[in-house]
């Protein structure tokens, strides 16, 4: 018997190992050239977002890869009609087997299509509010503020109410502000324009708007709407109030709490309460006099 090392040489010099490796050689220039490819392609659309470019490079790389990888085996003398024979009753298996991916990749596809968002916006999908990750077939790759990883399914995405929060290249800030009864309305719209016009954040078009919401139970309510750049909506959204408080306490305007007051049937004359400190005790005795003047 042929000891190993014998073996081992006479097959790596037969013709049929050279041609195991010519295969191998074929496949990893199939796959160098598919990324070089797929590189140059996203380079050159440098204007598309990145799940598009994304997609330019994976589509590259199966698509050169399989080619050369398909040669190999015909090299190596695989027929390659019974290959795709096997892989259509494959994926028809699969097909029926897994209906929840394939309805996903569908809906995956729709999102690819109809791009109601792209990777780097915030969007809001069924309470879940964060960065989009990845497009996939399959699902929706996102990362909340919090850090978190979350996944969602492409059917879910498209049976859901679906929200983008970075499509537009502004936004507006809306805030309740309530302000007492006594207070002049028309001071207190030229302060919160005042206020609008000193914050460098807020855009000039489309201009403020102040709206009437109503005579509340303590306070007059009104909507105070301010546009910022979609960039800048948080810090805007959280230093505006701060100015709008300084500015009211500067003009004495006052931001009323919950209060009641009772009447005694007047309209002007309140009904006078008054709070002393002492606590529970012993019913006081009547003075003297009130004793003798019930006797008489």
């Amino acid at each position: 018997m042929e000891p190993w090392w014998t073996l081992f040489v006479d097959y790596i010099t037969s013709p049929r190992a050279l041609d195991v490796l010519q295969a191998a050689i074929k496949i990893g220039i199939g796959v160098v050239l598919g990324r070089l490819a797929g590189n140059g392609l996203a380079r050159l659309f440098a204007d598309a977002d990145a799940q598009r470019a994304m997609i330019i490079r994976r589509a590259s790389l199966y698509g050169i890869a399989g080619l050369f990888t398909a040669s190999a085996l015909m090299e190596l003398g695989f027929d390659l009609g019974v290959l795709l024979g096997a892989a259509g009753i494959l994926t028809v298996a699969i097909g029926f087997a897994s209906q929840t991916s394939a309805s996903n990749v569908i809906s995956g596809l729709f999102l690819l299509g109809e791009r109601p968002f792209a990777v780097g916006d915030i969007i809001r999908v069924s309470g879940t509010t964060g960065e989009v990750l990845s497009i996939d077939l399959l699902s929706v790759k996102l990362r909340t503020f919090d850090n978190l990883f979350v996944r969602i399914p492409n059917e879910t995405m498209i049976k859901s109410e679906v929200t983008n929060l970075r499509r537009f290249p502004i936004r507006r800030v809306d805030l309740q502000v309530g302000v007492a009864y006594k207070e002049d309305l028309r001071q207190v719209r030229e302060v919160l324009l005042e206020v609008a016009d000193r914050n460098p954040l807020c855009l000039e078009e489309p201009p403020p708007l102040i709206l009437f919401q109503g005579y509340g139970d303590s306070a007059i309510n009104h909507q105070f709407s301010v546009w910022a750049k979609t960039e800048n909506f948080l810090d805007l959204r959280n230093s505006i109030p701060v100015e709008i408080k300084e500015a009211f306490d500067e003009h004495g305007i006052e931001i009323p709490f919950p209060h009641r007051t009772l009447y005694t049937g007047s309209e002007t004359a309140p009904f006078p309460v008054q709070s002393t400190s002492q606590g529970p005790g012993p019913t006081p005795e009547p003075p003297d006099d009130a004793g003798e003047a019930r006797q008489d």
